[in-house]
């Protein structure tokens, strides 16, 4: 069985230039051979991913019709809350068993508005949106820093990748997949 590799994002970022290359050297061979890496020393730390999960723990639990308002039509689940059994594999009809959150990126209004959604605020949480924010950020700036190492192992110039990823319309999607207290029709 192969081995996914253990990989400190830090070593590319802050290590030496020994550090820097060996990070190049297996990132770049683990997508290659195998697509996956296990990545520490990125820039979602624990104490963020905590309160994440516990903010996103407390909209899932309100009540159905509380998030239902964060439901808007038009968006097609673009931002903002997807009800459960709303989405739906390709070429299935029978809707996927999770509801959702997207938090996408915060745009600037004056170039990017007819492009991208604007997020959806919660009311009812407080910190909510702050926190999902946040952490959109710190993915996305883990990526930056990841195609940065892959563009180096491509021979390319390190920040080649930055110009297409720049406002880029990631998503980050928070699933809650709720307990099935009935058998499903199909």
């Amino acid at each position: 069985m192969i081995e996914v590799p253990k990989i400190n994002l830090q070593n590319f970022i802050l290590g030496s230039k020994k550090e820097k290359n060996k990070f190049i050297k297996d990132i770049g061979l683990a997508f290659e051979e195998i697509g996956f890496v296990s990545l520490k020393g990125h820039f979602l730390n624990k104490n963020l991913i905590n309160k994440l999960y516990t903010e996103i723990n407390s909209f899932f639990h309100l009540p159905l019709k509380t998030k239902l308002q964060y439901e808007i039509k038009g968006l097609n689940g673009q931002r903002g809350y997807t009800s459960f059994g709303k989405e739906h594999a390709k070429g299935r009809k029978v809707g996927d068993l999770k509801e959702f959150w997207h938090f996408g990126q915060e745009i600037n209004k004056n170039t990017f508005n007819k492009k991208y959604p604007s997020n959806i605020e919660v009311n009812e949480i407080p910190i909510f949106n702050e926190i999902g924010m946040i952490s959109y950020k710190m993915l996305e700036k883990t990526g930056r820093e990841i195609l940065r190492a892959l563009s180096i192992y491509l021979n390319l110039d390190e920040f080649y990748f930055d110009k297409y990823i720049l406002n880029g319309n990631s998503i980050l999607r928070a699933i809650h997949y709720p307990p099935i207290k009935n058998k499903p029709k199909n």
